[in-house]
């Protein structure tokens, strides 16, 4: 069973929010018409507390895009973004969301991260995504969304882990930081992922 995951498509990550993502908005009518292609629909949605630990705010002396260890980790310390209950916390209103069967919520522990849609960054506490897909008979699975080189990347690498076969939809995905994105496809090459463009997509499901 095909499965598309999208991956925080929210106003924060979108042009004028708080942690924007360059041409974040480009990449929604390309989700939309993806959309009917797939038996299965699943988002993820950064949802974090006021007092998250990974927000620049709640530590002394810190601005946004510093670095610190945190819980014997490295974290890149973010603009407040998609806190729980505000409106940039919202789906971005020109994303179609009647398709989706289920929606998973992370980053929700304000003592950790979690850029994966199926675990923390600790892999300590799992958000029941993979579980789902099993019951659902999910095995292939085409992600796309925001960022493309973080948490679309952390959670095809977590999808490798759980043993489905994954497809980053690269035109349906923008990244944080261009310059990176190439060393990110490298990286998901070797570990097995397929990286597509849309119309193939498209071309073979009309064959």
């Amino acid at each position: 069973m095909n499965t598309l995951i999208i991956i925080d498509v929210q106003k924060d990550f979108m042009p004028g929010g708080a942690l924007a993502v360059p041409h974040g908005d480009t990449i929604v009518t390309v989700i939309n018409k993806l959309q009917d292609y797939f038996d299965v629909v699943i988002a993820t949605q950064d949802w974090h507390p006021k007092n998250h630990k990974s927000f620049a705010s709640n530590h002394a002396e810190k601005k946004p895009f510093d670095r610190m260890i945190l819980h014997g980790m490295h974290q890149t310390l973010w603009p407040d973004h998609c806190v729980q209950g505000t409106v940039g916390a919202e789906f971005y209103s020109d994303l179609i969301t009647d398709k989706f069967s289920a929606i998973f919520r992370k980053g929700m522990d304000p003592e950790i991260d979690s850029y994966s849609g199926f675990y923390d960054n600790n892999h300590q506490l799992s958000t029941g995504l993979a579980g789902c897909l099993r019951d659902k008979g999910a095995v292939d699975l085409f992600f796309c969304g925001l960022a493309a080189d973080i948490c679309v990347y952390y959670t095809i690498l977590d999808s490798i882990l759980e043993g489905f076969s994954a497809t980053l939809i690269e035109d349906a995905s923008c990244p944080l930081y261009p310059d990176k994105i190439d060393d990110v496809k490298c990286e998901l090459a070797k570990l097995g992922a397929h990286i597509i463009n849309s119309n193939e997509l498209v071309k073979s499901a009309t064959l």
